[in-house]
C-alpha cells in the first residue's frame, strides 16, 4: 500500500488545489497520503472529507518551519496525527505573519525591478494562505521573463549567494519550539528532507529536544544518505517516513504523487506510535509504584 507522506496544495505553495491532489492520488494507486502545506492546517478537514469520497486517506498533516541559529540553517518538522491540531494554530500564524511581511517585501522589489505591478504577481497567489516566491516566479513567467519556475533567474532574485537578491529576512521559531508546540498539540514531529538543509549533524541535538522520526525517502535524499538516516533510525528507535514533497509545477524536482513513498510497516509504526508512547508511559508509572511500594 502506497503512502506519501508529504504533499502540498494552493493554501500553500503548491499548484494544485486539495480535490485535485486527492485525484491524482487515487488515480496513481496512492491511498495514503498527509496533506502537509506550510504552516497551515486548514486543509485537513476538507481533505480527509475529499478522501473518504476517492477512497484515500488523508493522514492530517502540516510542515513546520524553523531556524537553527545555531547550526545557521533553516529545519522544516512534519508535524502528523496531532490530537489537538487547533493547538499548532498560534505557531501557524505567527510564521505565516512573518513570511508575509518577507513576501510583500520581496514582491515589491521585483516590481520596481520587473515592468509588472504588484497586483500582478499577487493574482498568481489566488487560493493561497502567503505569498511564496513560486508566485513571483509564476508571475514573471507568464510576463516572459523566464520559462521556468526554478533556474537561473530564481537563483538571481532568491539566492542567498546572489548579489542582485530580493530577499527578505522572516523570522521562524527555533527547533525546540516547533517540537514542542507538536508534542503539545499531541502530534508526532518527523524532521523533513534532512538533505535539503543539510541538517544531518545536527540530528542527534533535535533527537534530545524529543525528535520522533526522520523523513527518509525524499527526493532531497541520495541513496546513500537514505542507508545513513536508516541506520540513525534503528539507532535512536525513530520513526522512518518518506514523500514526494509534491508541489506540482512549484516544485523543485520533477515528482508527481507516489514517487517517494513511506513502506507500509513503517506507515503502521508511525499510525500505532502514539499508543506505543502510551502503553511505555503506563509501564514507567507502574514500575516506579512497584519501586515506592517495595
Amino acid at each position: 500500500m502506497a503512502a506519501d507522506l508529504h504533499c502540498h496544495t494552493k493554501l500553500s505553495d503548491g499548484s494544485v488545489g486539495i480535490e485535485d491532489l486527492i485525484v491524482i492520488a487515487h488515480k496513481s494507486g496512492v491511498d495514503t497520503i498527509a496533506i502537509t502545506d506550510h504552516d497551515c492546517i486548514a486543509g485537513t478537514v476538507r481533505g480527509q472529507v475529499i478522501g473518504k469520497r476517492y477512497g484515500v486517506t488523508v493522514i492530517p498533516g502540516v510542515e513546520l518551519s524553523a531556524f537553527d541559529s545555531d547550526a545557521g540553517k533553516n529545519v522544516h518538522i512534519l508535524a502528523y496525527l496531532a490530537d489537538a491540531p487547533d493547538r499548532l494554530e498560534g505557531i501557524c500564524k505567527r510564521t505565516s505573519v512573518a513570511r508575509k511581511r518577507a513576501g510583500q517585501i520581496m514582491m515589491l522589489k521585483v516590481a520596481a525591478r520587473f515592468p509588472i505591478t504588484s497586483d500582478f504577481i499577487i493574482s498568481h497567489a489566488s487560493g493561497s494562505t502567503n505569498l511564496y516566491r513560486q508566485h513571483i516566479m509564476h508571475a514573471l513567467m507568464d510576463a516572459g521573463y523566464t520559462d521556468e519556475i526554478f533556474g537561473d533567474l530564481f537563483n538571481t532574485l532568491f539566492s542567498e549567494d546572489s548579489e542582485s537578491n530580493v530577499l527578505a529576512p522572516t523570522k521562524y521559531p527555533t527547533v525546540k519550539e516547533v517540537i514542542d508546540e507538536v508534542h503539545g498539540a499531541g502530534g508526532i514531529a518527523v524532521l523533513a528532507y534532512p538533505a535539503k538543509f543539510n541538517n544531518f549533524d545536527e540530528i542527534e541535538t533535535y533527537v534530545d529536544m524529543g525528535l520522533d522520526g526522520i523523513e527518509v525517502w525524499s527526493p532531497y535524499n541520495s541513496e546513500e544518505q537514505i542507508k545513513t538516516l536508516s541506520a540513525l533510525c534503528k539507532k535512536h528507535k525513530l520513526l522512518m517516513t518518506g514523500g514526494s514533497d509534491f508541489h506540482g509545477i512549484y516544485g523543485e524536482h520533477t515528482v508527481t504523487v507516489g514517487s517517494y513513498t513511506t513502506p507500509q510497516e513503517h506507515l503502521d509504526k508511525l499510525l500505532g506510535y502514539k499508543a506505543k508512547k502510551k502503553r511505555a508511559a503506563r509501564r514507567k508509572e507502574r514500575e516506579a509504584a512497584k519501586k515506592e511500594e517495595a
